[in-house]
């Protein structure tokens, strides 16, 4: 599939939150006692606009014949100053959503060869990012590009 990889603009505001609206129900009906679905817009113009302000802060999409349909946003973060922790720059994807119609077309990968590409253009070549366990196929597609699992999270009901 031919999809072109561009920064998102403000005017991109309602696709982008269909995205993230299709990636947050997928959430809440995975982990409902940790998500739930917006009560309105998946994300505020607010939202939108701060990260497209950002200079260390990306939003980009991927569209097709005029359709926005996918997402990634990408931060340049520093640790912060621990007497144990090295300091260190690095990037974080917070998001990555492609359209449940446009997936498996290599569409997520182009997305965050984007977002890698954007990073060493700014002297950072670690990239982190959480994915819930439940994400199979977003697993797959970080470990295809990669990532391992560096940390652990656990929790437990009582």
């Amino acid at each position: 599939m031919d999809c072109t990889i561009r920064q998102a603009t403000q005017a991109d505001y309602s696709s982008l939150c269909k995205l993230f609206a299709e990636a947050d129900i997928y959430h809440s009906q995975s982990v409902p006692h940790v998500f739930r679905p917006a009560g309105g817009p998946a994300r505020t113009p607010e939202y939108v606009a701060d990260i497209l302000a950002n200079e260390n802060s990306r939003l980009f999409v991927a569209e097709s014949e005029g359709q926005v349909i996918g997402l990634v946003h990408v931060d340049i973060r520093e640790a912060p100053d621990h007497p144990i922790m090295t300091p260190r720059r690095y990037a974080k994807v917070d998001d990555l959503v492609v359209g449940k119609e446009f997936r498996r077309f290599g569409i997520g990968q182009s997305l965050m060869k984007r977002a890698h590409q954007w990073a060493c253009e700014r002297g950072v070549h670690e990239v982190e990012l959480n994915v819930w366990e439940f994400n199979q196929s977003a697993i797959a597609l970080y470990e295809k590009l990669g990532y391992k699992a560096a940390v652990r999270r656990m929790w437990t009901t009582l």
